[in-house]
């Protein structure tokens, strides 16, 4: 109930919250944010220091991580029964500052509760998915929800070729080779991609993704195929346009997680600059700038959910 409620959220309800918005994907899971929260405002602001020079030269991986976290704080919010006004980029001569959150009572709707609830149901799985392709009515929601960057759904069939030419650029560059072997293949840390969430098996049919370090996760099914991809794209290519593709991506993947459909980014071909202009030119007839790509699909049956992968402190992220 918010009858009675004025002003900014008590203390649990803002950390809780904020745990919740540290739920959100990041480039190999780096959770590159900040929280600092105000008397009547919460401000989130971008990490330089977890940028990844290698795989991200340009800092956009890292913006997009944190518009994802902006956005599921605004759903954890919602579900609790606060409605968020987002300040995006409030601050021009502080590029780290991401947003400033204010809040105001509300009643959370039925559909506020069941996409706060997929937050802690959201995996990336990078494992195979059923055979079975997405339906259209599916799609149509995901794109829905993607607001207003824009979503092209293909088939891995069209998008292997650019995959495969992303891969073999990074796998001939051997300070994105030292990166991924830092951040990936973990065992008992806070942050990165640990060994259990590294798929033993990437290639699906045509498409083969990233091969973490040391994996650990076994394939459910040998017959189980990539799904279907997802390019997410804007008509800018700045700070505010990688901020709402987090906040994009945060959406799609709860949405898809709400329709029991499971997903995983597949960046390779974004973070090589030949092959994203490319899929610019290409995929999306040069009029709008590819951010990331995401697989959907439907889990293959009797697979059980992989793990969580883990999170840093919360003293850690957040300042008072």
């Amino acid at each position: 109930m918010t009858a009675g409620r004025t002003g900014f959220p008590d203390r649990d309800t803002v950390l809780t919250a904020v745990r919740l918005a540290c739920c959100a994907p990041s480039v190999h899971n780096t959770q590159p944010w900040r929280w600092r929260v105000g008397r009547s405002s919460i401000h989130l602001f971008a990490d330089p220091e977890r940028r990844l020079p290698a795989t991200d030269p340009d800092g956009r991986d890292l913006v997009i991580s944190c518009g994802a976290a902006l956005h599921h704080l605004v759903v954890a919010l919602a579900g609790f029964g606060w409605s968020a006004r987002v300040h995006r980029l409030p601050s021009p001569g502080t590029p780290e500052h991401l947003a400033a959150v204010e809040v105001v009572p509300t009643v959370p709707g039925q559909a506020d509760l069941v996409l706060a609830a997929a937050i802690t149901q959201r995996r990336s799985d990078r494992r195979a998915y059923a055979p079975e392709e997405v339906s259209e009515p599916y799609l149509a929601q995901l794109a829905e929800a993607a607001g207003s960057v824009r979503v092209k759904a293909l088939r891995p069939s069209d998008l292997a070729a650019y995959v495969a030419e992303a891969n073999a650029t990074q796998l001939a560059d051997s300070a994105y080779l030292s990166e991924l072997a830092l951040w990936t293949g973990r065992f008992a840390s806070p942050d990165g991609v640990p060994a259990a969430n590294s798929p033993t098996e990437t290639r699906f049919g045509d498409l083969i993704t990233r091969r973490f370090t040391v994996p650990r996760l076994a394939q459910t099914s040998p017959n189980g195929g990539a799904g279907t991809l997802l390019v997410l794209g804007t008509p800018c290519d700045d700070r505010l346009s990688w901020l709402q593709t987090g906040e994009a991506t945060s959406a799609v993947t709860l949405t898809a997680t709400s329709l029991r459909l499971v997903s995983c980014p597949v960046s390779q071909p974004i973070e090589v600059r030949h092959t994203r202009g490319l899929l610019q030119r290409q995929i999306l007839g040069g009029e709008l700038a590819p951010q990331l790509i995401l697989r959907v699909g439907l889990p293959i049956p009797g697979s059980t959910p992989v793990p969580r992968t883990p999170r840093r402190l919360l003293s850690d992220v957040v300042d008072w």
